[in-house]
């Protein structure tokens, strides 16, 4: 029998709740939105003993619940004295989208029913903001299309039977696009010889571009081979795998169910994903469980690529 999981689901109104919970209940989950926070421990206790039939769940917690931050604190601490595993799904997206989300739908906010979504916006932020610091996840729906997220809950929330222990993610991503807002632990790479120009000739005026580089990502062979080709990404390579090495059975020991590395260079392109792809297949060979993710890859003039997973992809 699978072991039981139970996810709590909360955020920022309009962030994405109801496709998160609609999403998973097409996964098997056991889904029940806006349920008061009090109910939760006798919940759990029931799906618990209820079999494979309710031993996934998801519960949708946010401020309709009335008095949310005290009662969901104390619900989370009787679900740790009951030895429940739990992992907190934080929603969120930045106001001006979240305002142009109400807009559209014609909504009022919760917490502003008759005033400026602003205000609201501003309440609701300062209610979650301990609640968000807990999340094992925190998914960011700003620039995110249904069709990703519903991608991106199957990565994370689909159970495998047959593995256990921590999940980890690696993820490239470009600086000019902004931080992941999820990651644990962020590397920058900037400094590694950039595939857009020749470093021999970077004292010139004006960088001289690699046209056969341009458009490839770092996980054309020509291009990872050239990033690889420097004594500094060997260097590096070795500090980052050791750090890792490290990191990720403490983290695991410490009972962390999710560690996101984060992997940037200016656009997200080259040298992100080169590294990304290094210490994925680092990671793998290691025995983890880990899966790769390009977030900034494709915003790029991309004309070639090369997806190494493709194998993978039949699900």
């Amino acid at each position: 029998m699978e072991a039981f999981r139970l996810l709590i689901v909360t955020g920022m109104s309009g962030a994405g709740k109801t496709q998160v919970l609609q999403a998973l209940e097409d996964m098997g989950y056991l889904c029940i939105d806006n349920i008061p926070p009090v109910l939760i421990p006798k919940l759990s206790e029931i799906c618990r003993q209820g079999g494979d039939r309710t031993n996934r769940v998801a519960l949708v917690v946010d401020i309709r619940g009335g008095e949310f931050f005290e009662a969901l604190s104390t619900s989370l601490d009787n679900l740790k004295e009951m030895k429940v595993d739990y992992e907190i799904v934080f929603m969120d997206a930045s106001d001006e989208t979240l305002i142009r989300r109400y807009k559209e739908s014609r909504r009022s906010h919760p917490l502003a029913p008759s005033g400026r979504l602003t205000t609201g916006l501003k309440k609701e932020r300062q209610i979650l903001d301990s609640v968000r610091h807990k999340a094992d996840y925190i998914i960011d729906t700003t620039d995110m299309k249904t069709a990703n997220l519903k991608e991106y809950l199957k990565k994370r929330f689909t159970q495998v039977a047959e593995k256990h222990g921590m999940t980890v993610t690696v993820v490239s991503f470009g600086f000019k696009y902004g931080l992941p807002l999820d990651a644990d632990l962020v590397f920058d790479v900037r400094f590694l010889p950039n595939p857009y120009y020749d470093p021999a000739l970077r004292n010139l005026p004006n960088p001289f571009y690699i046209p056969e580089f341009r458009h490839k990502t770092g996980r054309v062979q020509v291009v990872n081979d050239y990033i690889h080709s420097f004594e500094v990404t060997d260097e590096f390579k070795k500090h980052y795998f050791d750090t890792l090495d490290f990191l990720v059975p403490n983290y695991e020991k410490e009972g962390k169910a999710q560690f996101i590395v984060a992997v940037g260079c200016t656009g997200g392109m080259h040298r992100s994903v080169a590294m990304a792809e290094a210490l994925y297949a680092h990671l793998l060979e290691k025995g983890y469980r880990v899966t790769v993710e390009h977030r900034d890859m494709m915003k790029n003039n991309v004309e070639e690529d090369f997806n190494p997973h493709q194998a993978d992809l039949g699900d």
